[in-house]
């Protein structure tokens, strides 16, 4: 039988629902896109038809009626598609979209709150990769449980004190693992108070159902503060400012619960790129938390001073050496490190030595914005910090270079989108972690949109959440949990070692290596692994999107 799909790209809707219509082998496929005030909204067929209709869910009844345009060919996933676009039914309600000959499509809603479910559970997942503490969570119908786990981080043998330890316990495990890992959270706590920065009206008014780990803070930032406490630990004790790359075991963990984890674990040797993102997090922290906590916002900016006053005094790049440590490496060049840390200080405190230090840096042809960018990259935060800040005393010439820069960049993603029946806007390009990096265009779409609003921007990044969601060749949602037919086996220890068969709910997983190949497979960790830089970037998508 000729391989049917029929693939919504509704830009207004989002179904968290994992029903999913089928006529014989052939497969329904649905995406979703979220809220758009022009509620723009097109579905993506590939078998031949020339007619659809958009019928109300509880009684079926034809609301809107249409004729498809195409084909279009998918090169990569060796198939044709056909575009039906029903931009002209706004009115809110739960839908499916029906082809003759071809069947229907899962019930959707058209609304301005479609998100907030999807935003909840991704943010909340934060606080269940928690390490240090009891955590418990709700959802679907079973109850996820970790104990207390990690209470004797960590040692500090591979800093020359063999068998003493002191408190590094807290944070977020990092991924499908329980390491913690300082540049990891570079990216991920620099995304996570960007979108706290853009969104906090609406943000601050959604309830997460956290325990209460900080008094008087909203739900949002207690999660922040329960991993910038631990970083805070991550600084060496004696005041030279170095920041430990890493605090995890030598080997990674077997498929055990977190509590049952209990090899020692080590506080590594310093680097200099996890020394100037620690700048960079504690900086951004003290600006972020400076209206529910002085306190402890002028804790984190002196911590931030003590490091930049090292880097500054030792502009070598220190590399982190794994010796012993089979956990993850995350080793990386320091120059876009140092680049982000001096944003951040001068965007915190508007002192001229931290501008210049940016703008010397910046003006380097090195740095330029990325579309394709993650932890070994965080040039882009501290050029999306400097192209925003309303500080006056910006040199001009820097601020117009990166401003073309950013708006090429996400020229070159809408063409992208575009050019892909599915809408991906990282073309044809796929590794390990893709789908954190289309999930990370959406940071580049959004700065792009502040500087020159488009309608065309919102709409590639509402793309990009369409497929994850679901709008995709496998007709699968990329998150656990959430969306059409979600993943189900996760590479992640907590999700393997208990007894619930359903995956620890809102995690984004790293997708395929081609255009075809991913496989729903826990033993496959270049496919199927979780990770809180891939996380964070879904958050501030979702967030962006979200209604209170």
């Amino acid at each position: 039988m000729k391989k049917l799909l029929f693939v919504l790209i509704v830009l207004g809707l989002w179904s968290c629902s994992p029903k999913q219509a089928a006529v014989g082998t052939d497969a329904v496929k649905l995406n979703s896109l979220g809220f758009l005030p022009e509620n723009v909204k097109q579905a993506t067929i590939t078998a031949t038809c020339t007619d659809f209709t958009v019928n109300e869910a509880a009684t079926g009844k034809v609301v809107f009626e249409g004729k498809t345009g195409g084909a279009f060919s998918q090169e990569d996933t060796g198939e044709q598609a056909w575009i039906a676009d029903f931009s002209g039914l706004t009115a809110p309600g739960n839908y499916y979209v029906e082809v003759p000959g071809v069947g229907r499509s899962v019930e959707f809603p058209i609304g301005d709150q479609v998100y907030q479910e999807a935003y909840v559970t991704a943010m909340r997942a934060f606080y269940l990769w928690r390490c240090g503490m009891e955590v418990d969570g709700e959802y679907q119908g079973n109850h996820f449980h970790q104990g207390a786990c990690h209470l004797n981080d960590g040692y500090e043998d591979y800093l020359g004190s063999a068998g003493s330890r002191r408190d590094g316990t807290g944070g977020w495990h990092d991924a499908g693992d329980y390491g913690k890992y300082v540049v990891n959270a570079g990216v991920t706590v620099g995304i996570l108070f960007m979108a706290w920065d853009y969104f906090r009206p609406q943000l601050e008014q959604i309830s997460l159902g956290l325990p209460e780990t900080a008094p008087g803070y909203p739900d949002y930032l207690k999660e922040m503060k329960w991993e910038t406490e631990w970083l805070l630990k991550m600084q060496y004790p004696d005041g030279s400012g170095r920041v430990s790359h890493k605090l995890t075991r030598v080997q990674f963990a077997p498929f055990i619960m977190a509590d049952q984890d209990t090899a020692k674990r080590y506080f590594t040797e310093w680097s200099s790129a996890a020394t100037a993102d620690f700048v960079a997090m504690m900086a951004r922290a003290a600006r972020v938390f400076q209206p529910y906590d002085a306190a402890y916002a002028t804790r984190c900016l002196e911590a931030a001073r003590v490091s930049y006053a090292f880097l500054k005094n030792n502009p070598e790049d220190k590399r982190f050496e794994q010796g012993d440590f089979k956990t993850g490496g995350y080793q990386t060049k320091d120059p876009d490190d140092r680049l982000w840390a001096a944003a951040e200080m001068w965007e915190t405190t508007g002192e001229a030595e931290f501008l210049a230090d940016f703008e010397k840096r910046a003006a380097d042809a090195e740095f330029v914005i990325e579309e394709n960018w993650d932890w070994g990259n965080q040039g882009n935060q501290g050029m999306f910090t400097y192209l925003l800040s309303k500080r006056e005393g910006k040199n001009p010439a820097v601020q117009e270079s990166l401003m073309k820069n950013c708006l090429a960049v996400a020229e070159e993603l809408v063409a992208k989108a575009q050019a892909d029946v599915y809408r991906r806007p990282l073309g044809g390009r796929y590794y390990w972690g893709c789908n954190g990096t289309i999930a990370r265009q959406t940071v580049n779409l959004f700065v792009a949109n502040q500087l020159q609003p488009d309608a065309k921007y919102v709409n590639t990044a509402l793309d990009a959440v369409g497929h994850l969601f679901g709008r995709n060749t496998y007709n699968r949602s990329f998150v656990t949990g959430v969306g059409i037919n979600p993943p189900m086996n996760p590479h992640d220890r907590r999700s393997g070692a208990d007894s619930i068969a359903a995956p620890w709910p809102g995690y984004l997983v790293g997708g395929g290596h081609s255009a075809t190949d991913w496989v729903d497979l826990q033993e496959s960790y270049s496919h199927n692994e979780i990770c809180i830089n891939w996380q964070a970037p879904l958050v501030f998508a979702l967030a962006w999107f979200t209604q209170p």
